[in-house]
């Protein structure tokens, strides 16, 4: 859970530091350049402040349900300046549309999703996916990264005890299967084209929108 350091409006997520510089060598490689990223959940910030300067030129546009997270957000890019990093939206995956879908003056050519979609009901992994088959363009880029099931098994024991946590957390919570993930993404023309082994027993999944 996010920490908070009196007298400063940033929130601070512990595995932020630890998975960044990996996340970001494969955002380099799988982003479009330019364009504009929109970070779904983006919860404190300090993911959206170290990779918008680094991305550039692409812009960077985060978002998140939660007000708390909304005002980190900012306050990580008052303090950091962070340049093509844009105001944060408040956006809820399952409340159509998305503010962006009404915003004919950004296109947005692709999504990044960090630890998202295991602590989140099953619906919203299912709305994320129908959102980005919304708003991206042919060619679009969904991106993933989280621990995932492979065909039903857990890669690892600690993810096995992780996803016994998270149920306890809440019922509707826990790793999602890998298969699972990539059949919502394909009822709406997003096609699985990559996944990376990542740190930690994690994976990055990047998605492609189709015709």
């Amino acid at each position: 859970m996010p920490d908070f350091k009196p007298n400063d409006g940033r929130l601070y997520a512990p595995a932020t530091e630890r998975n960044r510089e990996a996340i970001l060598e494969v955002l380099e490689r799988v982003l479009p350049n330019p364009g504009t990223v929109l970070e779904i959940a983006s919860g404190t910030g300090e993911h959206a402040s170290f990779f918008a300067p680094k991305l550039a030129p692409r812009r960077w546009l985060p978002s998140d349900i939660s007000t708390p997270m909304l005002k980190s957000i900012a306050a990580w890019q008052q303090a950091t300046h962070a340049r093509y990093l844009l105001p944060a939206i408040p956006l809820d995956t399952c409340k159509t549309p998305w503010p962006v879908e009404m915003d004919d003056k950004r296109s947005i050519d692709a999504i990044v999703n960090i630890n998202m979609i295991h602590i989140a009901p099953w619906a919203a992994c299912e709305a994320l996916m129908a959102g980005a088959g919304r708003v991206l363009p042919e060619g679009g880029v969904l991106y993933l990264y989280g621990p995932f099931k492979r065909e039903g098994k857990h890669t690892a024991p600690s993810n096995d005890t992780f996803d016994t946590w998270l149920k306890e957390q809440n019922a509707d919570w826990g790793v999602r299967d890998m298969d699972a993930v990539e059949a919502s993404a394909k009822a709406h023309q997003l096609a699985l084209t990559e996944f990376i082994e990542m740190p930690a027993n994690n994976l990055s999944l990047v998605f492609h929108k189709q015709s």
